[in-house]
């Protein structure tokens, strides 16, 4: 069973800076990518970051130049660092890692999510 466990959320002001993190455990879990996306009340999910396991980044255009995902294969954890904030970046951020367990098929996990508002 792989899980997900994102933290870091919170409540900040336009301009202020949060940063995320999601931790993935699993027995014999292996990594290939992982990523960030977002979903706000009424919208679809979307990609917000993603890194590949040699630590090549994708952002969302509407990130780029803000927002800076990382990660630590030791520890099978993925940042994201958030300067800048909008209030159009409230939603809540869902952690995803492509991965298997074992000799299983590659499956995209996903975290719970952990809320960020961006409010003044």
């Amino acid at each position: 069973q792989v899980q997900l466990v994102e933290s870091g959320g919170g409540l900040v002001q336009p301009g202020g800076s949060l940063r995320l993190s999601c931790v993935a455990s699993g027995s014999s879990l292996s990594i290939y990518a992982m990523g960030w996306y977002r979903q706000a009340p009424g919208k679809q999910r979307e990609l917000v970051a993603t890194i590949t396991n040699g630590g090549s980044p994708n952002y969302a255009d509407s990130v780029k130049g803000r927002f800076t995902i990382s990660r630590d294969n030791a520890k099978n954890t993925v940042y994201l660092q958030m300067n800048s904030l909008k209030a159009e970046d409230t939603a809540v951020y869902l952690c995803n890692v492509d991965g298997r367990t074992g000799w299983r098929p590659r499956v995209d996990y996903w975290g719970q999510g952990t809320q960020v508002t961006v409010s003044s």
